[in-house]
């Protein structure tokens, strides 16, 4: 009912009868019972954060008033006191001078204005705007360490190093911190006019040093949730251990068909399965999802938590699931030799890699075998004895695999999905956390394999209920930015390369021709990235727009309910369609939640991977402090004003700041992105193979600074 109690709200504030009123005094007038009150407060913030409302001084409610120079965006606060402002739709963030930020602290939803003189391009410059009023507070809490100054008080310095202020924190609510005590810090005002913000500490993380605080410290900063309530943990322990003989009823059985799960080894939620079989020149290939939905029923605490938390997190040292283990890793994963519930996308495929026909059922599986990627690879790549003769029933269906993916892969290939193949991050640590080895994990033929299938499946459901026309969640990714395709464009020329585009759009397949194109060339690396920089980020929305990477116009997140929102959140509309249950009523309470299910899940996701990376980051820098004064060979990975990135054969990257460039004053050229010796003309190029030597880390900032060797020079 969110939606439509919105447009009450709106209605009555837009009214010309209407007088300012406080929370309490709307609560009256709307005849909302004291049971509401929590949802109708909740409702006016979100009106307040999309800016439909605004607050008088005095703490009432009027409806916002504001002019076409007038915008609402996320503030980025910088340590040096200005700050940037993210507008939806926009591509370019808005650039807030120090003395414009007025009170603006990290992640508000603030209203702006257009600072008339200061446009977009002017001398390479964004376009400035002042703060002109705060609608939400994105930061409750902060994570740092404690700084003891004397028996009255104490600072919390943030870890976030956007954050350019210190927090005071009285002793009496210091919780009894010490000097470098990591902690939890709720703010409590967010200081004004060279007022310090002040906090009151909530949680001591323990010492800076303690094995595991580093981690949990990011785990806290970015307010992801790692317990789960006593009311979900109660609600997930009476979930059943076994399928019941009711729940199979009506359902597929496709316990005779022989079929497998292939995932890394020291995975534990089973949500996936494959089959596949060959009838004359048609391949019948099956993608078995776990059924989670059975067991987490809409609007129940589990659903809701499942919901808030929108997905798994991954990090170095654990994982962060959205379902408690008892389920995750239970009676939703797709363990071998027991009976499961599943939804089965079963597709017939040609030789061309088309889906002549297909079918979507719920059904009842049991898994043969749990296969490794590295089994995989053992068998199909390596023809390896023992690994063949352990698994020799299943041999004939992996070669089958290995065909089928093949067409698959040639056939997305043909229509120009782009597939950017930069090595992940593998970290290894020891039982304290400490990083024991650090080198880029591979794609192999057996993790090649399990994404074209997943791809495939994902594309035939999006499609399949696309032409259905119902509501539901889909996997979109727009169109790159004319302006950035043209600067890309333009830089390409200076290596002999062009892409072709229309006034408008680029159709992805220019941009696969242009890799393929690259590939194995000096200039690979640099003209990769910088295609990768070109393109928007993939996010969840209730319109089937395309999926611009996969050159696909349909595409759904369907393979992964155990760990994605979205997933879980389609599987409980193709069950009501399959049950025949997606009534009026149904498409409406669908269509109703559906766009803040989206919009949330995508909000969530990129909240996990900066999560992720920072926790990557951290123990980069951590690895990287025992190798000071070692010279590796890296290549360039990025250059900025302030300096020039070097990536390492395993995946480390650091800096040469650009005042440690030797033997001339440096500058930045932007339209060849080039470091460029002022005197010399030496150039540092991306792409290019350079020696460093590894000068200092720092795991607050998180950063790794190289040199270049002197008897490089």
């Amino acid at each position: 009912m969110s939606d439509k109690r919105k447009k009450v709200i709106m209605d009555l504030v837009s009214s010309e009868f209407y007088v300012p009123m406080k929370e309490k005094e709307l609560a009256v007038m709307l005849q909302v019972s004291k049971e509401d009150r929590g949802e109708l407060n909740r409702l006016l913030n979100e009106l307040l954060a999309e800016g439909k409302l605004s607050l008088t001084k005095k703490g009432k409610f009027i409806k916002a008033k504001h002019s076409d120079k007038e915008l609402i965006g996320t503030f980025t606060s910088h340590s040096k006191g200005f700050g940037f402002v993210e507008i939806e739709g926009r591509d370019e963030d808005l650039y807030i001078p120090e003395n414009f930020v007025n009170g603006a602290f990290h992640k508000d939803t603030v209203r702006v204005s257009l600072l008339s003189g200061h446009s977009a391009g002017q001398n390479g410059r964004r376009q400035e705007a002042q703060v002109i009023e705060i609608l939400a507070r994105g930061m409750k809490q902060i994570v740092g360490i404690y700084d003891k100054s004397n028996k009255n008080y104490g600072f919390v310095i943030p870890d976030n190093t956007k954050i350019g202020e210190d927090i005071f924190v009285p002793a009496e609510r210091s919780k009894g911190a010490v000097t470098g005590h990591k902690v939890v810090c709720e703010i409590t005002d967010y200081g004004r006019n060279n007022r310090k913000p002040e906090g009151k500490i909530t949680e001591i993380l323990g010492h800076v040093n303690d094995p595991g605080v580093d981690i949990m410290s990011i785990v806290r900063g970015y307010e992801l949730p790692v317990e789960f309530s006593e009311k979900i943990m109660h609600q997930a322990e009476r979930v059943a251990n076994e399928v019941s003989g009711a729940d199979m009823e009506g359902r597929s059985d496709l316990r005779g068909v022989q079929m497998v799960t292939i995932d890394g080894e020291d995975a534990k939620d089973l949500d996936d399965a494959v089959s596949l079989t060959k009838d004359g020149a048609l391949y019948r290939l099956g993608v078995h999802i776990a059924d989670v939905t059975n067991y987490v029923q809409e609007n129940s605490a589990l659903d809701w938590e499942a919901r808030e938390r929108g997905t798994s997190v991954y990090l170095v040292d654990r994982v962060i699931p959205m379902l408690p283990h008892k389920l995750s890793n239970g009676i939703c994963s797709l363990n071998a030799g027991e009976d499961r519930l599943a939804l089965s996308c079963l597709m017939t495929i040609d030789q061309k890699g088309e889906v002549v026909s297909h079918e979507i059922v719920e059904s009842v599986i049991r898994v043969d075998r749990r296969m490794s990627y590295t089994s995989v690879k053992k068998i199909l790549e390596d023809r390896d004895e023992a690994e063949c003769r352990e698994y020799e029933a299943l041999v004939p269906m992996f070669e089958l695999m290995r065909e089928l993916a093949g067409i698959l892969r040639a056939k997305r290939k043909k229509r120009g999905s782009i597939d950017f193949d930069f090595p992940e991050s593998r970290i290894i640590l020891d039982r304290q956390g400490h990083p024991l080895e650090i080198k880029p994990y591979e794609r192999n033929v057996a993790t090649k394999i399990i994404e074209d299938f997943m791809l495939i499946a994902n594309e035939t459901v999006a499609e399949h209920f696309h032409w259905m026309e119902l509501p539901f969640v889909y996997r979109t990714h727009d169109n790159p930015d004319p302006e950035k395709i043209s600067k890309l464009g333009t830089f390409i020329r200076n290596f002999g390369y062009s892409i072709k585009s229309r006034q408008e759009e680029i159709h992805p397949k220019e941009l696969q021709k242009l890799l393929a194109k690259i590939e194995d060339t000096p200039e690979e690396a640099l003209i990769a990235r910088l295609t990768l920089r070109s393109m928007k980020q993939a996010k969840y929305t209730i319109n089937c727009t395309g999926h611009f990477g996969l050159a696909c116009p349909y595409y759904c997140h369907f393979t992964s309910p155990i760990r994605r929102y979205p997933d879980l959140q389609i599987h409980r509309i193709i069950k009501e369609q399959l049950r025949g249950r997606l009534n009026e009523k149904r498409i409406e309470h669908y269509n109703e939640i559906l766009p803040e299910v989206a919009k949330h899940s995508s909000e969530m996701e990129r909240r996990a991977d900066e999560a992720e990376r920072e926790t990557d980051k951290l123990k980069k820098v951590e690895f990287m402090e025992h190798h000071i004064g070692e010279v590796y060979e890296g290549v360039i990975s990025s250059i900025t004003a302030w300096g020039v990135y070097v990536e390492l054969p395993n995946t480390i990257e650091g800096m040469i700041h650009v005042s440690m460039l030797p033997g001339d004053y440096f500058y930045y050229d932007e339209e060849t992105y080039e470091m460029v010796g002022q005197a010399t003309d030496i150039r540092y190029k991306l792409g290019q193979k350079l020696m460093v030597r590894v000068n200092a880390t720092d795991k607050i900032l998180r950063t790794i600074d190289f040199v270049i060797p002197q008897e490089q020079t």
